[in-house]
């Protein structure tokens, strides 16, 4: 899919009970062999909320629903592409039967904070998340908002 020179992306933060975190290995991009959350692309006409539950559900198997937005990545790669993802907490919506998506995959685990601290293997934004507590300060969804007909949404939801 061409994504232009604006890049819109998802990641979502699943923590379970025991508070581990959901972290995946990836076979290729700049996270190569490293930890970091489930994360892709949003589609055309797909809402960046759908878009999260849609990657972790892909990467892993597992069916979630979004908590709320934890964070914002944003950067321009070399000068030109506007890279920029959402971060979700999402929490799980049945018992952890973890398929992983093997084309892209190499592995996907449970890993305490700790853990993937100590992990050279962990990503940077991981790594910044865990220390700056991320999970703290969620932005909610609010749905059932109606914006006014002139916009013709077919969903419309704030994070607030």
């Amino acid at each position: 899919m061409k994504r232009g020179k604006v890049w819109l992306a998802v990641a979502g933060l699943v923590i379970d009970e025991n508070g581990k975190w959901l972290v995946v290995k990836k076979k290729y991009s700049g996270l190569k062999g490293m930890w970091s959350l489930p994360a892709g692309f949003v589609n055309a006409g797909e809402a960046v909320d759908d878009a999260v539950m849609r990657e972790v559900r892909e990467e892993t198997g597992l069916h979630t629903s979004v908590k709320g937005i934890v964070g914002v990545r944003s950067g321009v790669i070399q000068n030109d592409v506007s890279d920029n993802m959402l971060i979700f907490l999402l929490e799980c919506k049945e018992t952890y039967s973890i398929q992983i998506e093997e084309k892209e995959l190499w592995e996907v685990a449970w890993k305490s904070p700790h853990e993937l601290l100590e992990d050279e293997k962990t990503s940077v934004m991981v790594h910044e998340m865990i220390e700056q507590l991320a999970v703290q300060n969620i932005l909610s969804p609010k749905e059932g908002i109606d914006p006014g007909d002139q916009f013709a949404y077919t969903k419309y939801t704030l994070f607030l």
